[in-house]
């Protein structure tokens, strides 16, 4: 699929959504008897992200930091298994903790975090978790990590409704004056278990959906991620080690991975990047796109960032589309209670 093709696919889901349309799956009706046997099969081998021991990493990272009189950062992390972080066994390997860390690290500032995802979560969750996080016992946090998309393709939930409850939770984090960075939909065709045809079919609806997930999280006032193609060629070619034992859920190497194409992001929402590398690089082909074509195109490249520019053209919304160069995490290190 040509990337103004996947363009409009993505603009149509979103579209979608926007004006309360049910949607058709992602997935031919021809292909759905043969999806469905080869999803139970690959079921039997993988968790698809059910409920499981995920290590509890909420806390304060980067004590060293401490100013007396300063508050720490404040960063959430929502979503599904892989916001959780489930697949390790250690709290400083998970995604958030990854995150704290290496926020700390830039801001030269104590981070808070605190994690509402839940295995097996799909976007329709996301309603619930705002509410957490948004608790009026609760500072609102400084920014939110959202990482979802992943079960609401197995469990074959219309494109459509998954990106109006993106789009939702979006819309009330920045209401409340919470940035937002969007990992979104991971490439399920490098699920080692699945069999073709089923491979090609994850695959593509899973980047159909991480391109709406980008129109849908930018119009909000987000910014995203593109972690399938990301992840995607990396797990394929080291399965065993960015995979954990249930070849479903990423190892902790894979954690890291994942985090390290997020963090740019999440330290620009913040303002905390440096300037110059916020200018396009024309040589990087970074630039201003019409929403849906930068959103095609970050969901078939790694580590990929969108983000609103110009609210309007002749094509619809704009946005600027940038490949930031990944940076090493900072090693987690284990948190302090929040108090």
């Amino acid at each position: 699929m040509t990337s103004m093709s996947r363009a409009r696919v993505a603009r149509r889901i979103a579209a979608g959504a926007a004006y309360g349309g049910g949607g058709a799956g992602l997935v031919g009706a021809a292909a759905v008897g043969l999806v469905l046997a080869e999803l139970r099969l690959a079921r039997r081998h993988v968790g698809n992200g059910g409920a499981g021991r995920v290590p509890v990493a909420e806390g304060v990272y980067g004590h060293a930091y401490d100013i007396p009189g300063e508050p720490p950062l404040r960063l959430a992390m929502l979503g599904d298994s892989t916001a959780a972080g489930q697949g390790v066994h250690r709290a400083g390997q998970t995604p958030g903790a990854l995150l704290a860390s290496g926020l700390a690290a830039v801001a030269e500032r104590p981070v808070e975090l605190r994690n509402v995802a839940q295995p097996g979560a799909r976007s329709d969750d996301l309603d619930r978790q705002v509410a957490l996080v948004l608790a009026s016992s609760s500072p609102v946090p400084d920014i939110c990590v959202i990482m979802i998309g992943a079960n609401d393709v197995t469990h074959r939930m219309p494109p459509t409704r998954s990106v109006r409850h993106l789009s939702s939770a979006v819309r009330r984090l920045r209401t409340a004056g919470a940035e937002v960075v969007v990992g979104t939909c991971p490439d399920l065709g490098t699920i080692e278990p699945v069999q073709q045809p089923l491979r090609w079919l994850a695959r593509r609806a899973s980047r159909q959906l991480a391109a709406a997930q980008t129109i849908g999280a930018v119009e909000q006032g987000g910014r995203t991620v593109s972690l399938g193609d990301l992840l995607g060629p990396e797990f394929e070619a080291n399965p065993r080690e960015l995979f954990g034992p249930d070849n479903y859920h990423p190892s902790a190497e894979g954690y890291a991975t994942a985090a390290m194409a997020v963090l740019p992001t999440v330290c620009a929402a913040l303002g905390l990047w440096p300037a110059a590398e916020e200018r396009p690089d024309v040589s990087r082909r970074e630039g201003f796109l019409p929403v849906a074509q930068a959103a095609a195109e970050a969901a078939s490249e790694a580590g990929t960032e969108v983000t609103a520019a110009m609210p309007t053209g002749p094509r619809g919304p704009w946005a600027l589309l940038k490949r930031r160069r990944r940076r090493r995490v900072p090693e987690a290190e284990p948190a302090r209670p929040s108090v």
